[in-house]
């Protein structure tokens, strides 16, 4: 796949709710079959926002509180990947507690 100046020139499926395309927004992330870009809910998050809010209120029911937690985790992995750490691996607690 190739970059133009402004992004990507193809759709791109980044996870399950959300896509880089060309023809919306610039190609920069959005939640699928939205407007709404990936920056602007992540941004709700920081602001300390409720997962419930955003979807329900702010963006009146338009994404899933499943696509909330995609954008934080593949903000995550994009961080991490900047950073060159590998992701940590979540241990579940009762795992943790079964090993001790």
């Amino acid at each position: 796949m190739s970059k133009g100046k402004n992004g990507p020139r193809e759709r791109i499926e980044l996870s399950r709710h959300i896509v880089a395309d060309p023809l919306i927004c610039h190609g920069q992330p959005t939640f699928k079959g939205t407007r709404i870009m990936v920056w602007q809910v992540l941004d709700d998050v920081a602001e300390g926002r409720s997962w419930d809010f955003i979807c329900n209120v702010r963006w009146e029911g338009r994404i899933a509180l499943a696509a909330v937690a995609e954008a934080v985790k593949l903000a995550e992995k994009a961080w991490l990947e900047r950073q060159e750490r590998p992701a940590r691996r979540t241990v579940r607690r009762g795992a943790e507690l079964a090993a001790a």
